[in-house]
Parts: C-alpha cells; structure tokens; sequence
C-alpha cells in the first residue's frame, strides 16, 4: 500500500488562487479538502484570524504580505510539508504551518502531504 500510495501523491495536486481578497478560512478549507490536513495562517507570532484576507493581513504583521504576487501555487501530495511552507513564504511572505485534520498537532516537515494525511 506504502508504494502505491507515494505514487498516486504524485498525480494528486490541488491549485490554488490566492488573491489578496481571499480569506485566510476559504484558503484553508480549500487546503483540507484537498489534502485532510489544516493549514494555518500567522501574523507574527499568532495565528491570524480566519476572518482576515491577505490584504487585511499586511495591514496587521511587521512582515510585508506579498498581496501583489503572481505566483500561481501549485501544490501536490507528493511535496514536503517544510517545502509548502516554505513555498507560502517564499512566494507570499506568510508563515503557514500544517496541521492534522483536526488541527491539533503540527506535522513533521519531512513527511509529503500525502504520507501526513494518511496518518
């Protein structure tokens, strides 16, 4: 099962349109249904309000949020969670951090979306 599973997460992928009038919660339910997994969005030091939109997020963090990008993300099970947020970051300049399901616990970052949503 292990080596099927590692080969179907690399046709599986979700795309995402961030636009800077998106809310964080939309972007993150999007996320769950893909993968099963949370993705959790942070100004500073504290989670964001889910409330919030990219652009309402620079107005609230020291850190620009890059609401200007053009960067079309392209994430697929078969990458590692530290790569996606990192990929958030480098793209947008917003920390994210992947959570389980229920968004409990973080995720090691060296298992791929897929392993990690199969735990």
């Amino acid at each position: 099962m292990g080596i099927f599973s590692g080969i179907t997460d690399h046709f599986k992928n979700s795309e995402f349109s961030v636009a800077p009038n998106k809310k964080l919660k939309t972007l993150s339910k999007d996320f769950k249904t893909a993968f099963n997994l949370s993705l959790v969005f942070y100004k500073g030091n504290m989670i964001a309000e889910d409330s919030l939109t990219l652009a309402a997020l620079n107005k609230k963090t020291s850190k620009d949020v890059d609401t200007s990008s053009k960067v079309d993300l392209k994430i697929k099970a078969s990458m590692k969670v530290g790569d996606v947020e990192d990929l958030f970051e480098a793209s947008f300049g917003v920390i994210v951090q992947i959570k389980d399901a229920p968004g409990k616990s973080l995720v090691n970052n060296d298992l791929t979306l897929g392993q990690a949503s199969r735990l």
